[in-house]
């Protein structure tokens, strides 16, 4: 599994673009990738950032990028 900061360097190289942690979470929440469990996390409560629609698609390029898709 890719960590975060490769998609994030990934991102960032080929769009210029600076995204999240917490939004690639919640992208692969919505893709159903495997997430692990987090020692920091909030269940049941609703994120407090979501992935932005208009990066989503950006995110789900770099999964497919690195093949986790």
């Amino acid at each position: 599994m890719t960590t975060y900061k490769q998609i994030q360097d990934y991102i960032k190289n080929k769009h210029q673009v600076t995204v999240k942690t917490c939004w690639i979470a919640h992208a692969k929440e919505q893709l159903g990738l495997p997430l692990k469990p987090s020692k920091r996390s909030s269940e049941g409560k609703p994120r407090v950032y979501q992935c932005p629609e208009n990066k989503l698609s950006l995110i789900k390029e770099a999964f497919e990028y690195f093949h986790d898709l």
